[in-house]
């Protein structure tokens, strides 16, 4: 019997004015989840999505940088000393970078003045991949591997070194401060074995982060942009092998603090899980971290996992998160 773990990535939340002070997974209307996954724990979120998975399918933390994480998860080349550089939709202004969460209403904009602009970077032997809403990933061979603000939350200016950082104000110059910052850089060291239980599993997001971890644990990976999609590829995935599906909507609109849109790709969700997994026999639900509707930040807390399978485990019970799969998976 293979297990599909379903990451509903950032579900947690603050209590929400507009919903009465519920969260909003706490108001939306998902009645397969709750019947299905009827054994409910929880475990300790973490800041960043690779941050969490690489702990919960290693039992350690990371040593590859986000960017190089992604530059894998999108075929990107990190080979030969590669430095990789994640970029995010912000604008600088009055000395800030405010990161975009609305980017796709200029995305395409965006996108067409970094490739006009290109060329900034020729000497250094450049690719790069965008994916939603004008993000980014960059690998070129560069020795610069500058420490710069992460998102979400907006920070003072910091200039970016060399070519990269003309290429950034070059952009930012031509679209009245809306530019491509870099941050998560770094290139390819160590990373570490994934646990022996999960077999060769199949990846399946829209998301780098996710499908760069799974990548770098030599698992198969599956890039849908669409959710609709994602769920045959996943059944069809489960026939063969254990499948991480990977819900990265749910965060997204929590960062644009839009507790209705969390609501309905919850609900949205739910629908589709049981139309196509209504007969799963092993099935976890699990969050990364917390990600507020009210803030659009982060919330490092407790997160809840939710299965079907029969464990050791107290309902209710705080389970460390390096013991999370070998405990589920040793029930098999």
């Amino acid at each position: 019997m293979n297990t599909l773990f379903v990451l509903l990535d950032g579900m947690e939340d603050h209590p929400h004015p507009l919903l009465g002070g519920k969260k909003p997974y706490e108001a939306a209307n998902m009645p397969f989840m709750y019947r299905k996954a009827k054994h409910k724990f929880f475990t300790s979120g973490k800041g960043y999505t690779q941050l969490f998975l690489n702990e919960f399918f290693t039992g350690r933390p990371p040593e590859l940088p986000r960017a190089v994480l992604e530059a894998m998860g999108l075929g990107l080349d990190i080979s030969n000393g590669r430095t990789a550089y994640r970029l995010s939709p912000a604008e600088i202004k009055d000395g800030m970078i405010r990161w975009s969460y609305h980017a796709h209403l200029f995305c395409d904009e965006l996108m067409s003045t970094i490739m006009r602009n290109f060329h900034i970077l020729r000497e250094h032997d450049p690719q790069i991949e965008f994916f939603l809403n004008g993000r980014a990933v960059i690998t070129m061979v560069c020795d610069d591997v500058p420490d710069l603000p992460a998102p979400p939350v907006d920070a003072p200016f910091k200039e970016v070194p060399g070519d990269l950082g003309k290429l950034v104000m070059k952009v930012a110059e031509e679209m009245n401060g809306i530019t491509d910052y870099p941050w998560g850089c770094g290139r390819y060291t160590v990373q570490y074995k994934p646990y022996e239980c999960l077999g060769k599993m199949t990846a399946i997001s829209d998301s780098p982060t996710a499908l760069g971890v799974a990548a770098s644990l030599g698992h198969d990976i599956l890039l849908i942009n669409q959710v609709e999609d994602r769920f045959p590829a996943a059944k069809e995935a489960l026939e063969r092998g254990n499948v991480f599906l990977h819900i990265d909507e749910v965060d997204e609109y929590s960062h644009q603090k839009d507790p209705y849109k969390k609501i309905e790709i919850l609900e949205r969700t739910d629908r589709l899980m049981e139309k196509y997994f209504s007969d799963a026999e092993r099935v976890v639900y699990f969050v990364d971290h917390g990600t507020s509707c009210v803030t659009g930040e982060h919330i490092i807390m407790n997160v809840p996992f939710w299965t079907n399978i029969e464990t050791d485990m107290s309902d209710g019970e705080l389970i460390p998160l390096d013991t999370v799969i070998p405990r589920l998976m040793r029930q098999r």
